[in-house]
C-alpha cells in the first residue's frame, strides 16, 4: 500500500486495536502516524490507564476526541434520538465515534482497524461497502486473532482493561445496545446499576427500544422481560499463536 499523507489507527481501548497499532506504527516508520481515540462516558474508567500504558508501549501520546453535542454520552443519544438500536446498528457509535473522526479525516488518510484472523470476512465485507476508503486491518494479514491480541498486551507487561476481566468479550461501553442475551444478563450479574439504567432507558422510549424478540411469535421485549438465565456468555481465554510471535518479533526488531 503506498503511503498516503497520514496513517490513522483506531484505538478503542481494546486488545485488539492495541496490538494492531503497534504493529502498524511499526510497518509505516517514517510517516506521520496519529493514533486516535474517541471518549465514551458509559465506558469503564479504567480504559483511561489502559490507554495510558498503551501510549507508552506505543511511544506516542493518543489524539483524543470528543463529541460536544450529546457530552461523549451514549445515553443521551439514545435519550434524544428515541432509540437505541435500529437496522443499521446503535445511534451511538455515529455520533459519538464516527463523525468526531469525520471530522478530523482527511481524504489522502489510511485509517488502520482492529479486525482480527476471525473477522477477515468483516473487513472485506466494509471494504466492499466503503470502496473509496483506503483502510488497512494489519491483525487480518498477519493471521492474528483475539486471543492472540489479549496474550500479546499481557506479554507487554500491560493489564487488560477491567472489562475483560470482569468477563466481558471487549472493553466497549457497558451495557451496549448490540448485546444478547447471555452479554445482557453478564451485565446483569456484574452490573446491575448499569442494567436497571438501560431498563429505565428503555421503557422511557418504549417498545420502539426493545433489544430481544421471542422466537416463537417474533413480538420484540426489553430487559424488564428477559430471562435470567437466557443465553450465552463464553469469555476467550488469553493464548498465543505462532503468527502472533513472528508478529511480535516484527515490531521489537
Amino acid at each position: 500500500m503506498r503511503e498516503a499523507g497520514r496513517v490513522l489507527c483506531q484505538f478503542s481501548c481494546g486488545a485488539a486495536s492495541a496490538v494492531a497499532t503497534k504493529l502498524a506504527l511499526a510497518q509505516h516508520k517514517g510517516a506521520e502516524v496519529e493514533v486516535v481515540n474517541a471518549f465514551v462516558k458509559e465506558e469503564d474508567d479504567d480504559n483511561r490507564r489502559f490507554l495510558a500504558d498503551c501510549e507508552d508501549w506505543f511511544g506516542l501520546r493518543a489524539l483524543q476526541l470528543r463529541d460536544e453535542k450529546y457530552g461523549a454520552s451514549a445515553d443521551e443519544v439514545w435519550r434524544r434520538k428515541q432509540y437505541m438500536k435500529g437496522p443499521h446498528g446503535a445511534p451511538c457509535s455515529g455520533e459519538l465515534k464516527r463523525k468526531v473522526l469525520d471530522k478530523i479525516k482527511r481524504p489522502d488518510d489510511v485509517l488502520v482497524f482492529g479486525f482480527t484472523a476471525e473477522e477477515s470476512d468483516r473487513f472485506e465485507d466494509f471494504q466492499e461497502r466503503n470502496p473509496g476508503l483506503r483502510c488497512s486491518a494489519p491483525l487480518v494479514e498477519a493471521g492474528i486473532g483475539k486471543a492472540d491480541c489479549l496474550a500479546m498486551v499481557q506479554r507487554a507487561g500491560i493489564q487488560l482493561p477491567l472489562a475483560y476481566r470482569q468477563g466481558y468479550a471487549n472493553a466497549n461501553c457497558i451495557g451496549c445496545p448490540k448485546g444478547g442475551e447471555g452479554y445482557w444478563n453478564h451485565v446483569r450479574r456484574v452490573h446491575p446499576l448499569v442494567f436497571q439504567a438501560r431498563l429505565e432507558r428503555q421503557e422511557s422510549i418504549g417498545q420502539g427500544a426493545y433489544f430481544f424478540r421471542y422466537r416463537t411469535t417474533g413480538e420484540r421485549f426489553g430487559l424488564k422481560d428477559l430471562d435470567p438465565k437466557a443465553g450465552r456468555h463464553d469469555e476467550p481465554m488469553p493464548a498465543c499463536s505462532f503468527f502472533c510471535e513472528l508478529t511480535e518479533q516484527e515490531y521489537t526488531a
